[in-house]
C-alpha cells in the first residue's frame, strides 16, 4: 500500500503524469498575483519620493496615490510572505528544492546557456530542470527573500532597526529593495517569454500534466 502513495513528482520523469503537483500550481500562481500587486504599488510608492531620475507611468502603477498604494503594498504583501514561506517550507520539506534546483555547476550553466542562445536547449522532459533553468530559480529564492527583508526594514526601521543597520541602514535599504524589485522585473518577463516560447509548460502549471 506504501508504494500507491508514493507521487507523481517521486516517479521516474517516463512514467510520471504530473509534471506540477497541486500545491506548487497554487503556490506559484498566487505568488504572480501578489508580486504584481506588489511591483505595481511600488512603482506607485516609488513615484512618491525617486530614487533616481526618473518615475513609473501612473498607467502601470497601483493605489492611485501614496497612501492608497501603501494600502495595496501591504496587503500583498503578508499575502506573498505567508504564501512564500509556504512555499519555502513545502520546497524543503518535500524535497522538491533538492531535487530540482541540484546540482548547479558552472559548466552547466555556460553550456545550457550557449545552448539557449542558439535555440538548442531541449525542453523535452519538463520534469527536469535545465541548469539555466536551476540558477534562475535558485537566484529567485534568494532575491525573494532579500526584497522582504529590505522592505520590512524600510517599513519599521526604528522597530526592526538592527535588520535596518545590516542593510547599511535606510537609503541603503531603498536602494536594494529596488533592485531587487527589477531582477524580479526581470525574471518575470524572461519567464513570460519562456511560456510563450514553451506553451506546454505553461499548461503543466495549469493543469500539472
Amino acid at each position: 500500500m506504501s508504494s500507491l502513495a508514493v507521487s507523481n513528482e517521486h516517479a521516474p520523469a517516463s512514467a510520471a503524469k504530473v509534471i506540477q503537483p497541486a500545491w506548487v500550481r497554487i503556490v506559484h500562481w498566487i505568488n504572480a498575483v501578489a508580486m504584481i500587486l506588489m511591483i505595481m504599488s511600488g512603482w506607485q510608492i516609488y513615484n512618491a519620493s525617486p530614487l533616481f531620475n526618473f518615475t513609473f507611468p501612473r498607467s502601470i502603477t497601483l493605489g492611485g496615490w501614496l497612501a492608497g498604494a501603501l494600502l495595496w503594498h501591504f496587503a500583498a504583501m503578508w499575502l506573498l510572505m505567508v504564501n512564500g514561506l509556504v512555499y519555502l517550507i513545502l520546497g524543503f520539506v518535500t524535497g522538491r528544492f533538492r531535487r530540482k534546483l541540484l546540482p548547479i555547476t558552472p559548466a552547466g550553466v555556460v553550456s545550457d546557456t550557449k545552448a539557449a542562445l542558439t535555440f538548442k536547449l531541449s525542453h523535452d522532459d519538463l520534469a527536469k530542470y535545465n541548469y539555466v533553468q536551476k540558477l534562475l530559480y535558485a537566484g529567485i529564492i534568494v532575491v525573494g527573500v532579500l526584497i522582504v527583508l529590505s522592505g520590512l526594514s524600510i517599513w519599521k526601521p526604528v522597530q526592526l532597526q538592527w535588520l535596518t543597520a545590516l542593510f547599511g541602514g535606510y537609503d541603503v535599504a531603498r536602494y536594494v529593495h529596488f533592485i531587487c524589485m527589477a531582477l524580479i522585473v526581470a525574471f518575470l518577463a524572461v519567464h513570460v517569454v519562456l511560456a510563450i516560447l514553451v506553451p506546454k509548460s505553461l499548461r503543466a502549471m495549469v493543469i500539472g500534466r
